[in-house]
């Protein structure tokens, strides 16, 4: 009778969130070591649906790290990086792109849709979704890119039927020229466009902290000001640095809140948007 008793409290507790979200539409970022673990990516994807038939509208943008360096080690190529952001000569851009859209989006969409009918694989490149450009103007044989312009007609044609959209962050030019773009960078523009309720970035760590050795110097709520404080101190750096910028940007352009969580925990996704301690760094304007 007690367990009774306590689940119908749990029920409780959530229904105010269950309020709040309804009908919202959340943007989630899938990247780091969650990827590779099936166990774990099996969490994630039980924790989406679970938000999804609570009635938010769920968009799904996904990388693919280390899944990328993996098959280019495979081809005996170095992974290079530049402030967090892959370097891509041409053939690191058709790997990239053979890997993130012919492999992790499918396989992706095939967990989301052994329970369900509601998955759709896409990439930027999907009805002109995302329009990019070079992100090194001064290096003409780097394929990194970033997001010049977003076109949400086949994001609300999906949300409004009921889908869930799964991008790969791939895109081409004007030209027809591909681009390997930053996967937070690519959901956040999404979210911006959108005017998400909250853009939520899964990584390999805790959030933001003061010492990346201690765990307990977590930063549970931050606003722009205290993050780019935080990058002038060269607290936030490296990898964390497209992270907090996407994070700022879509922050000034209607997204309600940004969240940097660790997605290696299980039900990290429920305990960070149903609880209101959370469980890692949200970011606020």
């Amino acid at each position: 009778m007690l367990k009774n008793f306590e689940s119908i409290q749990v029920l409780n507790d959530l229904l105010p969130f269950i309020k709040d979200f309804y009908g919202s539409t959340i943007v989630i970022k899938y990247g780091g070591s969650a990827m590779k673990d099936i166990s774990l990516k099996s969490k994630i994807i039980e924790d989406i649906l679970f938000l999804y038939y609570m009635g938010i509208k769920v968009v799904i943008v996904h990388g693919g790290g280390p899944i990328i360096n993996y098959w280019l080690k495979q081809m005996n190529i170095e992974p290079r990086f530049f402030n967090g952001i892959r370097v891509t000569d041409k053939i690191t851009m058709e790997l990239v792109e053979m890997v993130l859209v012919g492999k992790v989006n499918k396989d992706l969409v095939s967990l989301f849709n052994r329970s369900s009918n509601i998955a759709v694989g896409l990439s930027g490149k999907d009805a002109n979704l995302i329009t990019a450009s070079s992100f090194f103007i001064d290096q003409p044989d780097n394929y990194t890119g970033k997001v010049e312009k977003v076109n949400l007609d086949i994001i609300n044609i999906l949300l409004s039927n009921g889908y869930i959209p799964v991008i790969a962050s791939i895109a081409s030019d004007l030209n027809g020229q591909s681009y390997n773009i930053n996967a937070d960078s690519v959901a956040g523009a999404i979210a911006e466009c959108l005017n998400a309720q909250k853009l939520i970035l899964l990584t390999d760590t805790p959030g933001i902290m003061l010492n990346i050795d201690k765990p307990a110097s977590l930063i549970k709520h931050l606003n722009i000001e205290k993050l780019e404080d935080l990058k002038n101190q060269q607290i936030i750096a490296g990898g964390m640095i497209p992270k907090v910028d996407c994070c700022i940007q879509a922050l000034k352009n209607n997204v309600v809140s940004a969240h940097i969580i660790n997605g290696n925990i299980q039900h990290a996704l429920l305990l960070e948007i149903l609880t209101s301690s959370g469980i890692g760094s949200k970011l606020v304007a």
